[in-house]
């Protein structure tokens, strides 16, 4: 751009003209010139568009001016010498100068935004429940743009946009939603493709395509479904927009507030008349009320918008590795160390003894047909789907909480949901469909069908049709949640059994399993180290680094006090996901915070370890949940068996060891550390 050009010639002096140069640059200063100092002849300037673009002084209009305030987009902006900068801009930086202001009542007046924004807040913490719910939801307002198409000819294609926790491939974990997880599951809901779905991160954008080729309000475009994360939040919106699902973590404060603009501009800025398309909805769980209002109108703003509170996030990815330092178990501890080998859970196998596998030996012995039911039985249904918040909100400062009704706007729309549940093969409800529901814990399609059948069965003979279809995202999450109690009842059954039975034993096997014996090594992060309480080092932990990450202020005052017994061989930070774990009759894997190895209780004997405890802490407010309760049974069986004379038969080196599993509760934990240390005092 400021390249010398022949193009641009007629802009400037001839070379021959010294004195008609210097004198453009005494009027233009910024202007470029071949020598950066003048010369005999003085300095010429260079026939360049960026030379003739600051000689003409442009207007500059400036789209989301706001992004353009940093020191170097200013820089760029003055240096073209505009005669005006024209900022258009929904937030306003506090030092611009408004010269123009567009309110919110205006932009409604106009029919140029969709509200009232209606929002439906999940009392349910189940991710599924809420997409599912949006799905049914912008099937409704398709049915409804349908209608309106064969009465005036207009084309709309409601979009439902969904926002998730994680994107790139390495990301995808349990615990978080990810945008495989949420593909996935629209997959498995009747009527929508592949070709339905796009994702829109910084990494992969399925929408250029599409804006290259026909444009995401073409008829030619099948897209009702884009996933992101947070490449939506500004710069972006689409007039078919209808629907915003948020699956983030509900602590989580920005979503709604930065994506709720994208779903609130009406379709060629004209009102149909129907209720359904001439607003927008949200979809989200687990949230408070007000502080959900509060989130929302921080986003689109009381008076004009103006409080879309956008910056630019571009979706960054696979976060940058930490760097990280290797260290080596202390010198002292290493022979020791080395010898120690934890037990775990074996199941008896043609050549000798397995690891248990949670899928393989607890679930695939379910059985289940024993689940019980009868508590859905008398499942109550309301009118609607009750328990979740509906609200409703404008440009004014009411806050309504609707009817909790099932649908809203045109009676066509449930019309059509109707006739697509008729196509069920006869079935009232979708049972696949409902199966789907429960495939992480029901892995069996048609067992997970059965128990669809079973429950709807038995309210269809209570209830009508109709309002049995109304609550059919309640049955289902209420269907999920006993499912999943009954599959951890026999899954318990299936593991006692098991044990009785001798096919099972917790046993110290030579075999080096990955998990059963402590790590020679590990890579620390560079943070900062954590010491006792009182600011000195550890003396007594494996390793020499411990950081302040890896301990909570309960973990860290367990291990001062260990640190400070003279009993305490060595004690180590057990990693999760990393290090040694117990697998019960649930899912996931136990991993406990400490593994702590004791000196015996003679002065006298040697320096080695002879006592073995692998200990949990839990918080007060952890103390009477159901996840304790459940470590705390598995903890109590591990121990037992570890009391057997026979359970460290295949390694000698732990058979004079003792070995106990504990769970310190917050409010008793150092009267538990001292019954480990002195047993049989006080």
């Amino acid at each position: 751009m400021f390249r010398d050009s022949g193009g641009f010639d007629r802009f400037f002096p001839a070379d021959d003209e010294p004195s008609a140069h210097a004198w453009l640059l005494k009027e233009h200063p910024n202007l470029g010139t071949f020598e950066e100092t003048a010369g005999f002849w003085g300095r010429y300037i260079k026939a360049s568009l960026g030379n003739t673009v600051r000689l003409l002084r442009p207007l500059i209009i400036l789209d989301e001016g706001h992004k353009a305030y940093s020191v170097n987009a200013k820089k760029t902006l003055e240096e073209f010498n505009p005669c005006m900068i024209v900022e258009l801009s929904a937030t306003p930086a506090k030092t611009a100068n408004v010269l123009v202001e567009i309110l919110g009542r205006e932009l409604n007046a106009e029919e140029m935004i969709k509200l009232d924004l209606h929002i439906h807040n999940k009392a349910s913490a189940d991710w599924r429940g809420t997409l599912l719910e949006s799905v049914e939801h912008r099937q409704r307002v398709e049915a409804a743009a349908r209608l309106h198409e064969a009465e005036s000819g207009t084309y709309i294609r409601p979009i439902c946009v969904i926002q998730v926790e994680r994107t790139g491939k390495e990301q995808r974990k349990p615990g978080y939603v990810h945008t495989d997880d949420v593909r996935e599951y629209l997959l498995q809901h009747p009527g929508i493709d592949a070709e339905h779905i796009a994702v829109k991160t910084s990494a992969k954008d399925e929408l250029k395509e599409v804006d290259d080729d026909v444009g995401l309000m073409s008829r030619d475009c099948p897209i009702r479904f884009i996933i992101t994360k947070q490449a939506l939040q500004e710069g972006w919106d689409c007039p078919f927009a209808y629907v915003l699902t948020i699956l983030t973590n509900p602590m989580s404060r920005t979503g709604i507030t930065q994506l709720v603009g994208r779903i609130l501009r009406q379709p060629y800025a004209s009102k149909t008349g129907v209720p359904l398309l001439d607003e927008s909805y949200v979809f989200c769980f687990s949230r408070r009320g007000n502080e959900l209002l509060k989130e929302v109108r921080k986003g689109f703003g009381l008076e004009g918008l103006q409080g879309l509170e956008g910056r630019v996030v571009s979706d960054s990815g696979p976060a940058r590795p930490t760097e990280k330092l290797p260290t080596r178990q202390r010198a002292e501890y290493r022979t020791s160390a080395r010898d120690l080998v934890l037990p775990a859970f074996m199941i008896r196998d043609v050549d000798g003894w397995r690891l248990v596998h949670y899928e393989a030996d607890i679930l695939s012995r379910l059985p289940w047909d024993d689940i019980d039911l009868s508590a859905l039985e008398d499942l109550a249904l309301g009118e609607g789907r009750g328990g979740d918040d509906r609200l409703r909100t404008n440009l004014e400062e009411e806050r309504v909480v609707e009817p909790d009704v099932a649908t809203s706007g045109d009676a066509g729309s449930v019309d059509a949901l109707s006739d697509a549940r008729s196509e069920n093969g006869g079935d009232p409800v979708d049972y696949f469909f409902a199966a789907s529901h429960l495939l992480d814990l029901v892995p069996n399609p048609w067992r997970g069908r059965d128990l669809a059948r079973r429950t709807f069965e038995a309210l269809l003979d209570r209830y009508p049709a109709e309002q049995v279809e109304a609550n059919h995202v309640f049955v289902l999450e209420e269907l999920r949640r006993l499912v999943e109690m009954e599959r951890d009842r026999l899954s318990r059954e299936v593991f006692h059994a098991l044990l009785a039975s001798g096919e099972m034993r917790f046993l110290v096997v030579a075999e080096n399993l990955n998990f059963n014996r402590l790590p020679a090594k590990i890579d620390v992060p560079k943070a900062r180290r954590a010491n006792r309480e009182d600011g000195s080092p550890y003396q007594g932990n494996l390793f020499d680094v411990t950081t302040e990450d890896d301990l909570n202020q309960l973990e860290n005052k367990v291990a001062t006090y260990l640190d400070q017994q003279a009993r305490l061989f060595f004690w180590y930070r057990n990693r999760v996901r990393k290090d040694y774990y117990v697998q019960g009759w649930k899912p996931r894997r136990i991993y406990a915070d400490f593994i702590v190895t004791l000196r015996g209780d003679d002065a006298g004997e040697d320096d080695g370890f002879h006592e073995v405890f692998v200990v949990e802490t839990k918080g007060v407010h952890l103390k009477a949940s159901e996840d304790t309760a459940y470590k705390r049974s598995v903890f109590d069986i591990c121990s037992e068996h570890a009391r057997k004379a026979d359970w460290a038969k295949f390694v000698p080196a732990m058979r004079s060891k003792a070995m106990r599993f504990e769970v310190v509760d917050e409010d008793e934990w150092r009267a538990r550390l001292n019954g480990m240390l002195f047993p049989g005092r006080g």
